[in-house]
C-alpha cells in the first residue's frame, strides 16, 4: 500500500472505523461489510484479509477480557459472556469444513457457493426484520448449513452471517456477540496460520495506523450493543436482521452484479 494516494489512505482509514463498529456492534461483519468498500479503494483482498484479521484477535479477545471482568464469571457455569457449552458443540460442526475450506481439499465454484449461502442469509434476515425468528426445526438441516459457513469462511471471511443465522436460533441475545467472538478468534487463528505458512504478507507496518482507526469504531460499537441490549426485546434482532440483509444484498451483487 505505499503506493497510494493520501485520498485512498484516508478512505481505508474511514473503513477500517466502520468495520470496528460493525464487529463490537453485533458481533460480526467486520469482514463482509467492509472489505468490498476496500477492494474499491485498492483491489486486492490479500493485501486487506490478514489486517482484518488481526484486528478481530485483537478485538475480540480485548472485548471477552472486558466484558468478562466487569460482570463476573457467572453461576451457570458457562463462565461469563460466553456460552463455552454450545462454543464447543459448534467447533466440534465447523472445524473439519474450515480446514477443507482453509486447505483447499474440496474446491467448489466460489460463485455459486458464496449466492448459496447469501440467499439463505437474506432468508434468515427477513424473518428477523419481520419478528418471526425462522427455525429449521431439524438439528440436521442447523448442522448443514454450519458445515457450509464452516467452509465458506475457511476459503475466505464471509461464512459467519450463516453460522450467525444459526446461532441466534440457540443462544440469548446476552451471550451471542461474545460467544461468537470466541468462535471467530479460533478460526481466524486458524486462517491467519494458513497466510503465515504460504508466506502471505501479514502488512504488519499498516496495524500501526489502522488499529486505532478501528479501535475508534470499536468503541462506538460497544456503546450502539450496549444501548441495543437495553432497548426492547425484539430491537436487538430487528437490527440483527437489518445487518444480515445488507451483507446478503451486498454479496449477492458482488457475486452475480
Amino acid at each position: 500500500m505505499s503506493d497510494l494516494s493520501s485520498v485512498q489512505y484516508i478512505l481505508i482509514a474511514l473503513i477500517f472505523v466502520w468495520s470496528g463498529f460493525v464487529r463490537s456492534g453485533l458481533g460480526f461483519g467486520g469482514a463482509v461489510l467492509s472489505l468490498p468498500f476496500l477492494l474499491l479503494v485498492l483491489d486486492d483482498p490479500l493485501v486487506f484479509l490478514p489486517i482484518i484479521a488481526v484486528h478481530l484477535l485483537v478485538f475480540s479477545s480485548l472485548t471477552i477480557w472486558m466484558n468478562n471482568r466487569k460482570t463476573g464469571q457467572a453461576q451457570d457455569g458457562q463462565g461469563g459472556t460466553v456460552d463455552w457449552r454450545y462454543l464447543g458443540r459448534l467447533l466440534a460442526i465447523l472445524i473439519v469444513p474450515k480446514l477443507i475450506g482453509v486447505f483447499g481439499l474440496i474446491t467448489l465454484p466460489g460463485d455459486i457457493m458464496s449466492g448459496i449461502i447469501f440467499v439463505i442469509v437474506a432468508l434468515y434476515s427477513v424473518s428477523y426484520i419481520l419478528d418471526r425468528p425462522f427455525r429449521s426445526g431439524s438439528k440436521t438441516v442447523d448442522v448443514l448449513f454450519l458445515m457450509l459457513g464452516g467452509y465458506i469462511s475457511g476459503t475466505s471471511l464471509i461464512g459467519a452471517p450463516l453460522i450467525i443465522a444459526v446461532a441466534a436460533q440457540y443462544l440469548p441475545k446476552e451471550k451471542l456477540r461474545d460467544t461468537l467472538f470466541a468462535l471467530w478468534f479460533i478460526l481466524v487463528l486458524i486462517k491467519l496460520s494458513a497466510f503465515l505458512w504460504v508466506g502471505i504478507d501479514l502488512q504488519l507496518i499498516h496495524h500501526l495506523w489502522l488499529l486505532p482507526a478501528a479501535a475508534v469504531g470499536h468503541v462506538i460499537g460497544l456503546y450502539a450493543h450496549d444501548r441495543l441490549l437495553h432497548s426492547e426485546s425484539n430491537l436487538f434482532f430487528r437490527v440483527l436482521g437489518g445487518v444480515l440483509l445488507t451483507v446478503s444484498a451486498v454479496g449477492l451483487f458482488s457475486v452475480w452484479g
